[in-house]
C-alpha cells in the first residue's frame, strides 16, 4: 500500500489465474503479445489461487446475474452451523444462521460465511459475490468490472468493491459469462490533472479473505495486489502511455506492464447499466519494490545501518504535488531541487531518509563542481549514465509537458548507481497539452522553465560534451532500430489493431474528439479516432525529423521517411508542365506545420493521363525560405530556386497515381507557399 493516509478497507479473494507476462523486457502489448516476440500470443497459465470459498459451499459461483439470484450455503466441516453476512463484514457469533432456505438477492451482494462448531468458528471462511446486471453489450477486449455496493463514487480514500475480470471467448466478451477472476477489493480516485475529467482514473488494491493485500494476476500480468486504471481522455489516440511504455522497455528502460480493457464502474445501488460503461482503459502495474515489479533489495524498518542503507530506494519529482516523505535540498533555492518524494520504502525510517538525502546532495553538489564530468569522481560515479541518456531521448522525442518535472522517477538499488526510470505518465505527449509549449515540433523540452524548478540535473549533464556525444550516438543507434519510422509505425499498428471496435464505443461514451480544449489542455480535433492516431504518428515523425537535424542530434535524414502528413491548410494550385512526350505530372505544395524560424512542407506528385517513369519538381521561394532536410526526394537549391527529383522507388507512377515527398525548412518574416511545376519523363 502506497500511503498511510489511504486507510485500508475491504478484502479480496480470487477464483482463477490468467496469462502471465514475463519479467524484464518481455511485457505484454495491446494484443497480449510480448515485446520480445511481438507476433507470438502469450499462452495462458492457469494456477491455483487462494480459494475464495474456504470451507463454505455456495450453490451459485460468483458472477453477475439479472433480476434475481438464489443461493444455498453449506460447509465441508462436518456438523457445522453456517453463519453469514451480506454487508461486507466478516461473520461472527451473532451473525444470522443459515436455515437451509435459499437466500435470494436482487441487488449486488457480497455474501460471506463461516462454519461454526459448538459456537466456535471452525475452518476457513468463504466469500462469494453476486453483481446485479442490466446490460447485455458484447465487447471484444477484456472487460474489468468494479461494483461499489451502492456506496457512491470514491474520493481519495479507499472504498470496498467487487472486482470481476471477463476474457473474450471466440472474440466476444460478455458480462453474462463466467468471470475469469472474481475478487474482493478496494479502489479510490487517483491522479492530479487527470482526476478533473469525467473518465476517472483509479487506484485498485486486491485483498484476501484475512484483510491482507493479496497478489493476483490481472489481465495476463504477473500477480500483485496494486494496480492503476488509467482512462485516456486528453489522449484521444488512446495509446500514448502504452506506446511509450513498450518503447522504453525495448530500449532497456524499466516501465510497468500494461493491458487494455473496457471498464465498467458501478457506484450506485442499481444493477450495472450502460451508463456505468467508462470506455477503454489502460490497466497498469503500479511502481513498487516487489518481486514482480521493480525487484530491488528490500529495505525493512530495521535496516538503518550500512551497507543495507545504500538501497533499494524509489523516488520521484512531483512538481507542486509531492507527498511526504520528501527530501530537502541544501543550498541556494535557485539551484536546489524541489518536490522530491520518496516512494519506497514505505514507511521510510529517519536513518534511511537521512542517508538518501545526503547521497543525492553529494550528487547534486558534484554536478556543480569544476570537475563534474570526471569519470572517477564526477557524475558518472553516481548515476547509470546509459539510463539517463535513454530517459532524455524518450522525454525529448515525446515532449511531454511534465517531462523532467512530474512523474520523473529514479531508483537506486543496494551498492548500485542511480538509475533513471521507471517510465510513467505519458498522456500529455506527442502534441497534446500545449500549456508549456510542448505542442511545438522544434526546440528542447528540457529548456522549459517553471518556478521553482524541480531540478536541473539533465541540463547540467548536457553541459558535458561527452554526455552530449553519448546522446547523439545513442539516438543514431536507436534510429536504425526501434526508433526508425518503420518500427515506430509498426508499434502503432500493433497497439491500435485490437482497439478499433472498442475505440468506437469509447467515443460514443465520451464524444470529445472535436473538442480542442479539455480542461487547460490543447488537444487535436480530428473527428475520428483514426485521425487522432494519425495526428500522433505525424507529430512524432515530424519531431523525430527535427531531432535528426544538426540543431538536434542528427546529421542525416530519418532511416525510414514519413508518408503523407495530414493537410492543415489549402495546397497551392497544382501546375503542369507537359513534356514533348505527352507524359505529364502535377505537384501540390502544402505547409504541414510551422513554428518560429522553421516549418515542414509536403509535396504531392500526381501522374497525368499516362504512366510516367520519373519526375522533377521545381519552385522558387519568394520569402527567403531554405530547405534544410528532405525525404523521399533528392532536393537541391540554387539561391531561391529549388529542384526535387524522385528517388529510385517512387519515380514510376501509373496514370493518375500519386506519391509524396517532404522537407524541413527555415523561414524569416513570412512563409508564403510557392507554386511548383512538375516535369515527367
Amino acid at each position: 500500500m502506497r500511503k498511510i493516509s489511504y486507510y485500508v478497507v475491504g478484502l479480496l479473494v480470487a477464483a482463477a489465474l490468467g496469462p502471465a507476462a514475463g519479467p524484464g523486457p518481455d511485457r505484454a502489448d495491446a494484443a497480449g503479445r510480448t515485446a520480445a516476440e511481438p507476433d507470438r500470443p502469450v499462452a495462458a497459465e492457469v494456477g491455483a489461487a487462494a480459494d475464495p470459498t474456504g470451507d463454505i459451499t455456495f450453490s451459485v459461483p460468483s458472477g453477475t446475474f439479472q433480476n434475481e439470484v438464489s443461493v444455498s450455503l453449506g460447509s465441508t466441516v462436518s456438523g457445522a452451523q453456517v453463519r453469514y453476512t451480506t454487508d461486507g463484514q466478516p461473520p461472527g457469533p451473532a451473525s444470522p444462521v443459515y436455515s437451509g432456505t435459499p437466500l435470494r438477492f436482487t441487488r449486488t451482494t457480497q455474501l460471506r460465511a463461516q462454519a461454526y462448531v459448538s459456537g466456535t468458528a471452525t475452518g476457513a471462511p468463504g466469500t462469494a459475490m453476486y453483481v446485479a446486471r442490466a446490460v447485455t453489450t458484447n465487447h471484444d477486449l477484456p472487460v474489468l468490472l468494479l461494483d461499489a455496493y451502492g456506496q457512491g463514487a470514491p474520493g481519495r480514500e479507499y472504498i470496498d468493491a467487487a472486482v470481476m475480470e471477463f476474457r473474450p471467448t471466440n472474440g466476444s466478451t460478455s458480462l453474462s459469462a463466467s468471470p475469469s477472476l472474481v475478487s474482493r477489493g478496494a479502489f479510490h480516485l487517483r491522479g492530479n490533472s487527470s482526476a478533473m475529467f469525467p473518465k476517472t482514473p483509479y487506484r485498485l488494491e486486491l485483498r484476501d479473505n484475512t484483510d491482507d493485500d493479496t497478489d493476483l494476476p490481472l489481465l495476463g500480468m504477473p500477480a500483485d495486489s496494486d494496480w492503476v486504471l488509467r482512462g485516456p481522455y486528453t489522449d484521444k489516440a488512446l495509446i500514448r502511455d502504452a506506446f511509450v511504455h513498450g518503447l522504453g522497455q525495448d530500449m532497456g528502460l524499466y516501465a510497468p506492464r500494461y493491458a487494455f480493457a473496457e471498464v465498467y464502474v458501478n457506484t450506485d445501488a442499481q444493477p450495472v447499466a450502460a451508463n456505468d460503461y467508462l470506455g477503454v482503459y489502460l490497466i497498469v502495474e503500479t511502481i513498487k519494490n516487489s518481486k514482480n515489479r521493480l525487484d530491488l533489495k528490500q529495505l525493512d524498518e530495521e535496516d538503518v545501518t550500512l551497507p543495507k542503507l545504500t538501497g533499494g530506494y524509489i523516488f520521484k519529482f512531483e512538481w507542486m504535488a509531492a507527498e511526504e516523505p520528501t527530501l530537502p535540498c541544501q543550498g541556494a533555492d535557485a539551484t536546489c531541487w524541489h518536490y522530491l518524494e520518496v516512494v519506497d520504502p514505505d514507511p521510510l525510517q529517519p536513518a534511511q531518509r537521512d542517508w538518501l538525502r545526503q547521497h543525492l546532495q553529494q550528487f547534486h553538489d558534484v554536478l556543480r563542481s569544476p570537475n563534474f564530468a570526471d569519470p572517477a569522481t564526477g557524475y558518472p560515479s553516481f548515476v547509470d549514465v546509459n539510463s539517463w541518456v535513454d530517459m532524455l531521448i524518450v522525454n525529448e522525442l515525446t515532449r511531454g509537458m511534465d517531462a523532467y518535472l512530474r512523474s520523473a522517477y529514479f531508483y537506486k538499488d543496494r551498492d548500485s548507481k542511480i538509475v533513471a526510470g521507471p517510465l510513467w505518465d505519458f498522456d500529455l505527449t506527442f502534441g497534446v497539452g500545449g500549456f508549456f509549449q510542448n505542442d511545438q515540433i522544434a526546440g528542447w523540452q528540457h529548456q522549459q522553465t517553471r518556478t521553482p524548478s524541480a531540478n536541473d540535473w539533465f541540463q547540467r549533464l548536457l553541459q558535458d560534451p561527452a554526455f552530449v556525444n553519448r546522446v547523439r550516438a545513442r539516438w543514431q543507434e536507436l534510429r536504425r532500430g526501434v526508433l526508425s519510422n518503420a518500427q515506430l509505425q509498426s508499434r502503432i499498428d500493433r497497439l491500435t489493431a485490437p482497439l478499433t471496435a472498442a475505440a468506437q464505443r469509447n467515443f460514443q461514451r465520451w464524444p470529445n474528439l472535436s473538442t480542442r480544449m479539455l480542461g487547460p489542455f490543447i488537444t487535436p480535433t480530428s473527428p475520428t479516432w483514426q485521425g487522432q492516431v494519425q495526428f500522433m504518428r505525424d507529430w512524432m515523425f515530424q519531431r523525430a525529423a527535427w531531432l535528426e537535424t544538426t540543431g538536434g542530434w542528427g546529421s542525416g535524414g530519418p532511416t525510414t521517411p514519413p508518408t503523407t502528413p495530414p493537410v492543415t491548410g489549402p495546397p497551392t494550385p497544382p501546375a503542369t508542365t507537359p513534356p514533348a512526350s505527352g507524359r505529364t505530372c502535377t505537384a501540390a505544395y502544402t505547409v504541414v506545420s510551422q513554428w518560429t524560424g522553421g516549418f515542414q512542407a509536403n509535396v504531392r506528385v500526381t501522374a497525368g493521363s499516362s504512366a510516367i517513369s520519373g519526375w522533377r519538381v521545381n519552385w522558387t521561394f519568394g520569402n527567403g525560405q531554405t530547405v534544410s532536410q528532405s525525404w523521399e526526394a533528392t532536393v537541391t537549391s540554387s539561391g531561391s530556386a529549388v529542384t526535387a527529383t524522385n528517388v529510385s522507388h517512387n519515380g514510376a507512377l501509373s496514370a493518375g497515381a500519386s506519391t509524396n515527398f517532404g522537407f524541413l525548412g527555415t523561414w524569416n518574416g513570412t512563409n508564403s507557399p510557392p507554386t511548383p511545376t512538375c516535369t515527367a519523363s
